[in-house]
């Protein structure tokens, strides 16, 4: 009997741990299909922004208006930004694969 009864609690024990592991499993697909999310924006938005910064100095003398240069500046900007962000909840998905929470700063 008292074999019965400590089976029977290791396989629940070993469900509510397997339904945990997906919960924490999908929280992780979460934030990186954020992380992914941030980096599409940020390109889109950079890119037009460069598209923008191109109609400003027609000339093809291969220099740069500073108008121009300083858009093409903010573009680039707005790409280390989103992809430091995007690192960030990357590595909030690696601790919660790993420990099963955020990681404590």
């Amino acid at each position: 009997m008292r074999t019965t009864s400590l089976l029977v609690l290791a396989v629940a024990g070993l469900a509510l741990t397997a339904c945990n592991n997906t919960a924490k499993e999908q929280q992780a697909e979460a934030l990186e299909a954020q992380a992914d999310q941030t980096r599409e924006a940020a390109e889109a938005t950079a890119d037009a922004m460069e598209d923008r910064a191109d109609t400003m100095d027609r000339r093809v003398d291969g220099v740069d208006s500073n108008a121009e240069q300083a858009t093409e500046n903010k573009a680039e900007a707005v790409r280390n930004k989103a992809e430091r962000k995007a690192d960030a909840l990357e590595d909030k998905a690696d601790a919660v694969r790993e420990t099963g929470g955020a990681p404590n700063p």
